[in-house]
């Protein structure tokens, strides 16, 4: 008899990883990873077989309701996996405001819940809810969950979590949420398991890819992080801002005649490494290039997270761990020592010859702060919390 099958969907701004998993034990195996571009042409699927790559090029048109892409790729993953055994898709759902503080299973009521919240992550929710609904209108029949990136920052306190604004609008929802919580909650358990000494004491995970975020954990908790209401906020990114004088909104609204449609273009789409270079948004492009402008991006990027590391130290009263994860953290060493360099003042010494090899630990004997370099997997812990609550539903009925 077969394995059941969960299937899980991580969606960006742009693009989308679909992992399949087995979920005969009691932790779900992943046993294929694909992966679609929105932004290219012809339109790629990327499927992850144990290691043998397929890359086809979908004939669907991509629509508002991506169903014709959706139903493509899910034959493609039925031609090399039993598709019938799918028992539950998993999604990531960036936002889940002050209504989730765990994965739930998707209702109506829940859907018009993530639906509110549109808003407050306009890149990414539309995505999630666009595949869900796809999922409803293609396999009615299949149990959906939703794994919220903000849940994992719950813990934080209301002090960490306010704005210096009127009392009413914190009530109303304006405050810190944080976000790639999927992300530092999967380091966390890394690190349980690996350091465990390290891993409930003071650590400073900093998730680096295109959408790049800070954590401060403390007793393996979430006690305050980079991004905040939105997640333009903190450290610059790829194509995002990072933190912004608001009157600089104010600004580009009333002196320059920006429409707030042409605002939001600019933070979330044509700042950070993109914005300050003019060259590329990808760092990996930067690294190679020798414009000054370049240089400068690279610069401001390291300066600023390692600005946002001490600031989360203070936080916590102290560093004990330093993890670098996601894509830029894991494979650009270059990155990662000109952060630790800022960061000296704190202890931080790397060993030039395992950060260059993107080792496991980077820090040398004599630092006072140990470095890692972990590799962060979101798609496992959507897969994990989606077999949660079916095994509860199953339960409870």
């Amino acid at each position: 008899m077969s394995a059941p099958l969960l299937l899980t969907f991580n969606p960006g701004s742009s693009s989308v990883k679909i992992g399949l998993y087995e979920v005969a034990k009691e932790t779900p195996t992943r046993i294929g990873l694909g992966t679609i571009d929105f932004r290219s042409k012809p339109l790629l699927l990327h499927l992850d077989e144990g290691g043998t790559i397929t890359v086809v090029a979908l004939k669907s048109a991509i629509t508002d309701d991506l169903h014709e892409v959706l139903d493509e790729t899910l034959n493609w993953f039925a031609a090399h996996f039993s598709l019938n055994d799918l028992v539950a898709v998993g999604h990531r759902v960036v936002h889940g405001g002050d209504r989730f503080a765990g994965p739930a299973a998707i209702t109506d009521e829940t859907l018009a819940a993530i639906s509110e919240l549109v808003p407050l992550a306009p890149l990414h929710q539309p995505q999630s809810i666009r595949l869900i609904r796809a999922i409803q209108h293609l396999r009615p029949h299949l149990v959906q969950v939703a794994s919220f990136d903000t849940a994992f920052h719950r813990t934080q306190t209301d002090l960490v979590r306010r704005f210096a604004l009127p009392r009413q609008l914190f009530d109303a929802g304006v405050k810190r949420y944080g976000f790639h919580g999927l992300s530092y909650q999967f380091i966390i358990a890394a690190l349980a398991k690996q350091f465990p000494k390290r891993a409930y004491g003071k650590v400073i995970a900093a998730h680096l890819g295109s959408g790049a975020s800070l954590c401060a954990l403390d007793g393996g908790k979430s006690r305050d992080s980079s991004m905040g209401f939105s997640t333009l906020d903190g450290i610059p990114m790829a194509t995002r801002c990072g933190t912004l004088d608001a009157g600089v909104v104010l600004y580009l609204l009333q002196q320059q005649g920006h429409s707030a449609e042409e605002v939001e273009e600019i933070l979330y789409k044509q700042s950070g490494l993109l914005g300050i270079s003019g060259i590329s948004a990808d760092s990996r492009e930067l690294q190679a290039s020798r414009r000054l402008e370049a240089r400068e991006a690279l610069a401001l990027f390291a300066f600023r997270i390692a600005g946002e590391a001490s600031r989360l130290a203070s936080t916590l009263g102290g560093m004990d761990c330093l993890v670098f994860t996601a894509g830029i953290g894991e494979h650009q060493p270059e990155v990662r020592r000109a952060v630790c360099a800022r960061l000296a003042w704190l202890g931080v010494e790397l060993d030039r010859e395992a950060n260059a090899g993107n080792a496991l630990v980077i820090s040398n004997g004599a630092s006072r702060v140990t470095v890692l370099v972990l590799p962060t997997d979101e798609e496992q812990i959507i897969a994990n919390e989606a077999v949660s609550v079916l095994h509860h539903q199953e339960v409870t009925t």
